[in-house]
């Protein structure tokens, strides 16, 4: 059974950051591709972030680029999103998703495994 359990969410203020985690259970993170998704209230699920297996590729939607940061600890089982600049727009819930591919891919779809997902709120 594979368990993929996010923290790190909470309330900041804009302009503040937060840095999400993401443990995995019955699976090693560096088993595949990891990646981090985000739901607003009333919208659809968006990608966030991908980390390849090697951890040598990332990609990051455009409205992320420079302000948040993929990252792997595969000694702790661990894949980590550093989110800095936050800005009410990035108010959403979470969500860790580990694929059997190694390959990165912002498609959720690719993505086998999923966690309850973190809530982020962004005060302006």
């Amino acid at each position: 059974q594979v368990q993929l359990v996010e923290s790190g969410g909470g309330l900041v203020q804009a302009g503040g950051s937060l840095r999400l985690s993401c443990a995995a259970s019955g699976r090693t993170v560096s088993s595949g591709a990891m990646g981090w998704f985000r739901q607003a209230p009333g919208k659809e699920r968006e990608f966030v972030a991908t980390i390849s297996k090697s951890g040598a590729t990332t990609y990051y939607t455009n409205s992320v680029k420079g302000r948040f940061t993929i990252s792997r600890d595969n000694a702790k089982n661990t894949v980590y999103l550093q989110m800095n600049s936050l800005n009410p727009d990035d108010t959403a819930v979470y969500y860790c998703a580990a694929a059997r591919s190694p390959y990165a891919s912002n498609v959720d779809g690719r993505y086998d495994y999923w966690g309850q997902g973190t809530q982020v709120t962004v005060s302006s």
